[in-house]
C-alpha cells in the first residue's frame, strides 16, 4: 500500500516534475483477419479493432480523472501486416493501412502502430509488399505508423532489407515534403525489435502476444532530474542509487495504472516498460539529467558513461516495482522530442557520431534525428547498417527513426510540432557508402547468437 508520504510525493512528481503516464496501448492480435479477399480482410480488421479498442480512450480518461494521473496518449498495436496480409491476393498494401487509419480514428486513439515486417533473416513477397507500399501507406494516412526489422542477434542483418529500407524513407519522405519529411516520424527501422513495446513509432503487437493486452508506458525525466539536484557533488554510488529510487515511484504509477486498465477492460496486463520519454517542454528531458550529473552540454566527452549509468539505473529500480516489466524500458534520446537534446545539437556539442556512441547504452537508438534532405538512399540504409549492427552484436534493441528533410540543409531546424518537437538539421559524412550497401546478401550472426 502507497503510504502518505509516497502520495504526496506523487503528488508532486505530477504537478512540479512532469510526471505522466506516456501511453496506454492496447495490443490486437489481427491473425484471425487474413483472407485472400483484400477487401474483406480490411473489414475484418476495421471491424475487430473498433470493438476491441471501442472503450479504450474512455476508460484512459476516466482512470486520469479519478486518479489525478496525466495519461498522455492512448495508442493500439496490432501484428505486423505483412503477416496478415500475405493471404490477400493483391500487390499494394495500402488499403490495410487505410483501415488502420479508420479504426483508430473510430475509436479516437492518437496513434495505432503495426503496418510492419519482419525480416532480420529475409524478406518473404508479403515482406516485399510492405516496403513497396510504405511510402504510400504512410503519406496517405493520418496516425499509422509503421516498422521494419531488418536485423538481430540470432538471425545477423538482412543488407538487402537495410537498402531497400534507405531508398523507403527518401520516397517517403518526398511525399510528405510539404510538412518536413513529417511520415518519416512514423517509420522506425529496428534490429532485435521487441513484441510488447507501447511506444510509437515502433509499436506492433508480437505473435508471442495474447489475442489481446494492455501494455503501458511511463515516463518521468523531469523527476528523475529534480531528484539529481539534490545531490549534486556526491559520488556516482549516490547518483545511481538515487535515480534507482525514482524509478521506482515512477514505475509504481504506471503499475497502478496499467492493472487498472486491464481490469476495466477486460484484458490481460501486459507490461510496464518504464523507459524515460522525454518532451518538448522544458524541465522534462534526458539531456538535462546527463547535465546534472556535471556534464557542460550533453555530448561532450562523458555523456556515454553518464547515460549508461541513468540507464541501468532505471531498469534496476523500475524492475522491482512492477510484476512485468517489458518493452524497451531504458532511457530515449530522441532529438526532436527533447528540449536538452535540440540545444545540444543546435550548439555542435551533440553530432550524429556521438548519438550513436549513445545508443550503444540507451533503450533503442538513432531517434528522430534529421539530416539534409540530399542525403542519398544509400547513406541513410549505411546509417542503418551501422546502428543494426550496434544492436545485433551486443543483444539489445536499436532502432533508427530518421528524417532526410526535403529542401532542407545543415543549421536548418524542422518543425514537427506537438511531441515531436522540432529537430536541427544535422551533417552527415560527405563520403559514399554505395559500394558497401550494393553488396546486398546478410551479414552473419555474431558468437554472441550460439548461446544453446
Amino acid at each position: 500500500m502507497l503510504n502518505q508520504h509516497e502520495i504526496l510525493e506523487t503528488i508532486r512528481m505530477i504537478d512540479q516534475q512532469h510526471l505522466d503516464v506516456r501511453t496506454i496501448t492496447m495490443g490486437i492480435s489481427l491473425l484471425s483477419c487474413a483472407h485472400s479477399d483484400p477487401k474483406f480482410a480490411c473489414q475484418k480488421i476495421y471491424d475487430k479493432i473498433t470493438r476491441y479498442a471501442e472503450k479504450l480512450v474512455a476508460t484512459g480518461e476516466a482512470i486520469e480523472t479519478e486518479f489525478g494521473i496525466p495519461i498522455v496518449n492512448k495508442r493500439i498495436s496490432v501484428t505486423p501486416m505483412a503477416l496478415v496480409a500475405a493471404a490477400a491476393e493483391t500487390d499494394n498494401y495500402t488499403p490495410f493501412a487505410v483501415a488502420l487509419d479508420k479504426a483508430a480514428e473510430t475509436t479516437g486513439v492518437n496513434f495505432i502502430g503495426g503496418f510492419s515486417a519482419l525480416c532480420q533473416k529475409g524478406m518473404t513477397e508479403a515482406d516485399k509488399i510492405l516496403i513497396r507500399s510504405i511510402p504510400e501507406a504512410l503519406s496517405s494516412t493520418k496516425i499509422v505508423c509503421g516498422s521494419v526489422n531488418v536485423g538481430s542477434t540470432k538471425a545477423g542483418i538482412d543488407m538487402d532489407a537495410v537498402a531497400l529500407m534507405g531508398k523507403t524513407i527518401k520516397d517517403l519522405a518526398l511525399r510528405t515534403a510539404d510538412t518536413g519529411g513529417f511520415g518519416c516520424a512514423k517509420l522506425v527501422v529496428f534490429c532485435n525489435a521487441v513484441e510488447d513495446n507501447p511506444f510509437m513509432a515502433g509499436a506492433f503487437h508480437g505473435v508471442g502476444e495474447p489475442e489481446k493486452v494492455i501494455n503501458v508506458g511511463v515516463s518521468g525525466p523531469g523527476v528523475v532530474h529534480h531528484a539529481l539536484q539534490s545531490v549534486k557533488g556526491q559520488p556516482f554510488d549516490v547518483v545511481a542509487e538515487t535515480v534507482k529510487k525514482t524509478a521506482f515511484r515512477i514505475t509504481r504509477v504506471g503499475q497502478v495504472v496499467a492493472q487498472e486498465a486491464a481490469r476495466r477492460l477486460n484484458t490481460p496486463f501486459g507490461i510496464v516498460d518504464l523507459s524515460l520519454a522525454p518532451t518538448p517542454a522544458v524541465g522534462d528531458s534526458v539531456a538535462r539529467i546527463l547535465e546534472e550529473m556535471g556534464l557542460e552540454v550533453c555530448g561532450t566527452h562523458g555523456t556515454t558513461a553518464a547515460l549508461a549509468l541513468l540507464n541501468d539505473a532505471v531498469k534496476k529500480g523500475g524492475v522491482m516495482a512492477s510484476s512485468h516489466v517489458g518493452g524497451l524500458s531504458g532511457a530515449f534520446i530522441p532529438v526532436s522530442e527533447d528540449e536538452g537534446m535540440i540545444a545540444a545539437a543546435r550548439s555542435g556539442a551533440l553530432t550524429l557520431d556521438k548519438l550513436e556512441a549513445m545508443t550503444c547504452v540507451c533503450s533503442v537508438g538513432l531517434d528522430m534525428i534529421a539530416v539534409p534532405g540530399d542525403t542519398t538512399a544509400e547513406t541513410i540504409s549505411a546509417i542503418i547498417a551501422d546502428e543494426a549492427a550496434i544492436g545485433m552484436v551486443n543483444s539489445k534493441t536499436t532502432a533508427v527513426r530518421i528524417i532526410p528533410a526535403p529542401g532542407c540543409n545543415v543549421g536548418d531546424t524542422v518543425e514537427f510540432g506537438g511531441l515531436l518537437g522540432s529537430a536541427p538539421v544535422q551533417a552527415v559524412h560527405p563520403f559514399s557508402s554505395a559500394e558497401f550497401i550494393h553488396r546486398g546478401g546478410r551479414i552473419p550472426a555474431p558468437m554472441q547468437s550460439l548461446k544453446n
